[in-house]
């Protein structure tokens, strides 16, 4: 909880003629002090939820004559609940008191007891009878943040705590637990101890922009060679011209399609694989080859975004390891079954695309409540995420990420850390799966499967840079719509067929 103290009326007075915020931020512990909180409607259940939130152990006494169920539903240890009127003496033993009542004579009662008792009181939306106001609190683990706005303006206060929810990785408390660690297994003088801790932190000092702007150069400089290579070769070398145009055009087509799946993949962590086989199904591919193009471009894509995401420090290895094993495990069986399909691929095929309806149906869901407040705990059974995840992906070319990485935000987890994690963990799902198809099937689509694999390949090191810099709701939603589009077409081409 933070206490954001002022003294008196006059106080406020002076801030208002000293400008800008003059309160004072401090943290208490409220587990070894008492709290008196008068009033148990909305608005005393409201302070009451803060002040637990904040420290669940916290002693506090609730005095109320009225007293919503809610109240009596909190199950902590530390709070005391009474029935009754306030009198004077509620407060004797009282080290902080918070005013929640809808009466303005009883609030200003209360204050007076108060102050008569040298005690610091909140009053309920009334600022100007506040010795302190309850700021929003952000909450990493041992990490606090207290945002005041000096009582003007709690919907921003509000506001500014879901940014920096968003922005600060829960990580940052392993972070802390770390540097705790480190500070104390430390021996010698200050002197000392201040160096070594300058040196592990130093890399953090390093020119960022300058390191960025590098990694750009080399990737540009590398697709300026490529280009310059291919338009030499086509010049210069009538083989290798006559060789590009006997190239059959559905490579091309899977090409700059594979460029423009892996793009919208990076950006939003899904996607890649239901875009492709809902495309793939329509250029006539049949399911299983469909699938294994899939995953054949997704080895070279994802091992490179992979890359760049652990190069970002974005992988919760802990998150990795109990995906990968299950996640292989649910792929291989998955392709195993599909590939033993491929001779039935007219049946398999609206299968497939009924599919791939209802993951566009699950992402124009995900993109509509995208920015709803996340509620309950984290996912628990995460190997069994793994596994169905690798197992529905498999059969039907795609849903990692749709299946997966939604859950695990949805779950709680940090967005950022969870694309990092199954991208890279997709590279693996993807290697094993790719290995089974080719093993299981005779022959495939060659060119489709070429132009996903470099396409999205030269998409990869893109995406993973744009992630957090467009808007994904828009775009999922996008996808979806034409995911639903071209699926419900095969489906009803298919039913057209059989009638």
């Amino acid at each position: 909880m933070t206490l954001l103290p002022g003294n008196n009326a006059l106080t406020t007075v002076q801030d208002e003629k000293a400008g800008g915020n003059q309160l004072f931020p401090v943290f208490l512990k409220l587990n070894e002090l008492h709290t008196v909180l008068i009033g148990a409607g909305n608005v005393g259940l409201e302070k009451l939820t803060a002040i637990l939130h904040n420290s669940p152990n916290a002693k506090v006494t609730v005095i109320a004559e009225n007293i919503i169920p809610e109240v009596y539903n909190l199950s902590y240890p530390g709070i005391k609940i009474i029935q009754k009127s306030f009198t004077d003496d509620d407060l004797d033993n009282a080290d902080i008191v918070v005013a929640a009542t809808n009466d303005s004579q009883l609030n200003n009662y209360i204050r007076e007891s108060a102050h008569q008792r040298k005690l610091l009181i909140n009053v309920a939306d009334k600022p100007e009878l506040c010795d302190f106001y309850l700021g929003s609190i952000v909450q990493k683990g041992d990490l606090k943040i207290g945002i005041s706005t000096n009582g003007k303006s709690p919907t921003i206060a509000k506001r500014l705590k879901e940014v920096l929810n968003e922005s600060l990785p829960a990580e940052l408390d392993t972070t802390l637990q770390q540097m705790s660690d480190l500070r104390n297994s430390l021996t010698g003088d200050f002197t000392y101890k201040v160096k070594k801790l300058n040196e592990v932190t130093s890399v953090l000092l390093e020119p960022k922009i300058v390191r960025k702007n590098f990694q750009w150069l080399i990737w540009l400089s590398i697709i300026f060679s490529l280009a310059v290579g291919i338009a030499g070769l086509w010049s210069n070398e009538p083989a290798f011209k006559s060789y590009v145009q006997e190239i059959n055009p559905i490579f091309y087509y899977f090409l700059g399609a594979g460029f423009v799946f892996a793009l919208i993949d990076g950006a939003i962590g899904m996607s890649y694989g239901v875009t492709s086989t809902t495309f793939s199904l329509t250029m006539g591919i049949p399911p299983a080859s469909a699938s294994m193009g899939v995953h054949l471009s997704e080895i070279l894509s994802n091992g490179i975004a992979g890359w760049m995401h652990y190069r970002m420090h974005n992988i919760n290895w802990r998150l990795f390891k109990m995906l990968l094993i299950p996640g292989i495990i649910g792929a291989v069986l998955g392709a195993y079954i599909l590939s033993s399909l491929e001779h039935y691929s007219q049946y398999s095929k609206p299968v497939v695309s009924l599919y791939t309806l209802i993951l566009g149906i699950v992402i124009f869901s995900k993109a509509l409540n995208l920015k709803r407040k996340r509620t309950g705990g984290k996912i628990k059974r995460i190997p069994l995420l793994g596994f169905g995840g690798g197992f529905i992906d498999a059969v039907g070319g795609g849903g990692w990420g749709s299946i997966v990485l939604s859950t695990l935000i949805a779950g709680g987890r940090h967005p950022r850390f969870s694309l990092g994690t199954v991208k890279l963990s997709r590279f693996f799902i993807a290697l094993m799966s790719s290995l089974t198809f080719i093993t299981m099937l005779n022959g495939a689509h060659w060119e489709a499967v070429a132009g996903l694999v470099f396409g999205s390949a030269l998409a990869a090191p893109i995406a993973a840079k744009i992630s957090n810099k467009i808007s994904t709701k828009a775009i999922m939603m996008s996808v979806a719509v034409i995911v639903i589009l071209i699926s419900l077409r095969s489906i009803i081409v298919f039913i057209t067929k059989i009638i």
